[in-house]
């Protein structure tokens, strides 16, 4: 990406060439087009001694002065047509591009081209590195997050679940956002502990490579030679595909019990349906058996009751609120 000054240049006025890098990419990993700038710069600065570029760029044979210019020795640095590559700090060397702004909007100085090359770039997931990080120094340095177990998280992860639910429900899609940002931090906290077990340690990345595997596994539509071309398919694929996995003695297993009783009921009803057992419900009297019969019921019609209920309870909500006014 160019980005010439607004003052005027002049051929022999030369190049400037701010080169970011992210401190997300393994250090070396630079773009072909940086790599032959840097090979042909007249010069090329750092500010930061410490960066972790330098020992491989001086290992590839490139001479990097340690030197925080002004904008007005960056420009003079360039007279005669040479080019100076500064290595930003970070992604940005926010100073030093704003005194160069403010030399090329005096009108008083010739000034060199101006370029921002990307040297590496974020991949996808990228900003993950930061939250892994950012979670490890706060486990160690941190006196409420550095005494937390599992079991005294657990809590927490049921709380975010649901708000994240009731992001999904209302339709806010900046509060979706914060609330994604609240389960993943339980998985990344969760994770971050588990790296302490002295009997069978695991990290971040074990759980990402678990269900990595998993999902490839059980999409051999997508990564292996199987064909689905309808939803049904799919769940067909995943259903087969899960019951190899965990060859279960019983449809019950895996079930939570501590889920919801509306979510509990459903899932007891879809799992009897879908393996083709006939198991009458429970003959009894009261709430709890009529609430399992239109859990199943309304399981075999495709509709989550819990969402159903909560539906129903919001426009309770509503209703209550317009009576106080």
């Amino acid at each position: 990406m160019n980005a010439t000054t607004a003052g005027p240049t002049a051929p022999d006025q030369g190049r400037i060439v701010l080169l970011t890098t992210s401190h997300r990419v393994a250090p070396g990993l630079l773009s072909w087009p940086a790599w032959q700038v840097l090979r042909t710069a007249d010069r090329v600065l750092c500010a930061d001694g410490a960066h972790p570029q330098l020992p491989y760029l001086r290992e590839a044979g490139i001479r990097v002065d340690e030197a925080a210019p002004t904008a007005e020795e960056l420009v003079e640095a360039c007279a005669g047509g040479r080019t100076a590559v500064v290595v930003a700090t970070g992604e940005g060397d926010p100073a030093l591009t704003d005194g160069l702004a403010r030399l090329a909007g005096s009108g008083r100085v010739s000034m060199p081209e101006l370029e921002l090359l990307p040297a590496s770039y974020d991949l996808p997931g990228a900003r993950l590195l930061d939250l892994v990080q950012v979670m490890d120094r706060i486990r160690l340095e941190c006196p409420w997050s550095s005494q937390r177990t599992h079991k005294g998280l657990a809590k927490y992860a049921i709380e975010e679940a649901y708000e994240l639910v009731e992001a999904i429900e209302d339709g806010d899609r900046d509060e979706l956002r914060e609330e994604l940002g609240d389960v993943l931090l339980q998985v990344v906290f969760h994770a971050r502990i588990a790296e302490e077990d002295p009997d069978a340690p695991f990290s971040v990345d074990d759980v990402a490579a678990t269900i990595v595997d998993k999902l490839i596994h059980r999409h051999p539509h997508v990564f292996g030679d199987e064909t689905a071309d309808t939803p049904e398919e799919v769940r067909e694929h995943w259903l087969r595909t899960k019951a190899v996995e965990k060859q279960r003695t019983s449809v019950t297993e895996g079930v939570p019990l501590g889920q919801p009783g509306l979510a509990l009921a459903a899932k007891l009803h879809f799992r009897v349906r879908t393996a083709g057992l006939d198991v009458p419900l429970p003959a009894g009297e009261g709430v709890g058996y009529a609430l399992l019969a239109l859990a199943a019921r309304a399981e075999s019609e495709g509709t989550d009751p819990e969402a159903a209920l909560r539906a129903a309870a919001r426009a309770y909500r509503d209703a209550i609120r317009a009576v106080e006014g």
